[in-house]
Protein backbone atom coordinates (compact mmCIF):
# COMPACT_ATOMS: atom_id res chain seq x y z
CA UNK A 1 0.00 0.00 0.00
CA UNK A 2 1.32 3.16 -0.65
CA UNK A 3 0.98 6.24 1.90
CA UNK A 4 -0.62 9.45 0.19
CA UNK A 5 -1.70 12.73 1.65
CA UNK A 6 -5.51 12.17 1.79
CA UNK A 7 -5.55 15.70 0.31
CA UNK A 8 -4.37 14.52 -2.98
CA UNK A 9 -7.13 11.97 -3.66
CA UNK A 10 -9.32 12.32 -6.26
CA UNK A 11 -12.53 11.31 -4.88
CA UNK A 12 -13.79 14.88 -3.23
CA UNK A 13 -15.19 12.78 -0.16
CA UNK A 14 -11.91 11.16 0.71
CA UNK A 15 -10.43 14.96 0.55
CA UNK A 16 -13.03 16.66 2.94
CA UNK A 17 -13.07 13.51 5.26
CA UNK A 18 -9.89 14.61 7.56
CA UNK A 19 -11.65 17.85 8.38
CA UNK A 20 -15.42 15.93 9.05
CA UNK A 21 -13.15 13.46 11.21
CA UNK A 22 -11.97 16.80 13.03
CA UNK A 23 -15.30 18.40 13.69
CA UNK A 24 -16.80 15.23 14.63
CA UNK A 25 -13.89 14.91 17.49
CA UNK A 26 -14.77 18.60 18.51
CA UNK A 27 -18.18 17.90 18.58
CA UNK A 28 -17.98 14.88 20.82
CA UNK A 29 -15.50 16.96 23.42
CA UNK A 30 -17.94 19.40 23.54
CA UNK A 31 -21.09 17.01 24.10
CA UNK A 32 -18.74 15.30 26.50
CA UNK A 33 -18.10 18.47 28.99
CA UNK A 34 -21.61 19.29 28.14
CA UNK A 35 -23.06 16.20 29.79
CA UNK A 36 -20.43 15.54 32.19
CA UNK A 37 -19.49 12.30 30.36
CA UNK A 38 -15.27 10.92 29.83
CA UNK A 39 -14.41 10.45 26.09
CA UNK A 40 -12.42 7.08 24.72
CA UNK A 41 -9.29 8.03 22.63
CA UNK A 42 -6.59 5.25 20.83
CA UNK A 43 -3.22 7.15 21.74
CA UNK A 44 0.01 4.83 21.25
CA UNK A 45 -2.59 1.53 20.42
CA UNK A 46 -4.18 2.01 24.09
CA UNK A 47 -7.82 2.87 25.18
CA UNK A 48 -7.65 5.97 27.69
CA UNK A 49 -10.41 7.76 28.71
CA UNK A 50 -10.62 11.25 29.28
CA UNK A 51 -13.14 12.91 32.30
CA UNK A 52 -15.01 16.00 31.07
CA UNK A 53 -12.89 17.87 33.69
CA UNK A 54 -10.12 17.01 31.71
CA UNK A 55 -11.54 17.63 28.25
CA UNK A 56 -12.21 21.17 30.38
CA UNK A 57 -9.12 21.91 31.30
CA UNK A 58 -7.53 21.27 28.18
CA UNK A 59 -9.87 23.13 25.92
CA UNK A 60 -9.14 26.75 28.12
CA UNK A 61 -5.72 25.74 27.83
CA UNK A 62 -6.32 25.83 23.95
CA UNK A 63 -7.61 29.13 24.34
CA UNK A 64 -5.41 30.57 26.46
CA UNK A 65 -2.70 29.68 24.15
CA UNK A 66 -0.65 27.50 26.15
Amino acid sequence: MINNDISNAKNPDLRNALAALRRASLMARKTAIQTGTNIVVIRDGKMIRISADELRRQEENSLSGT
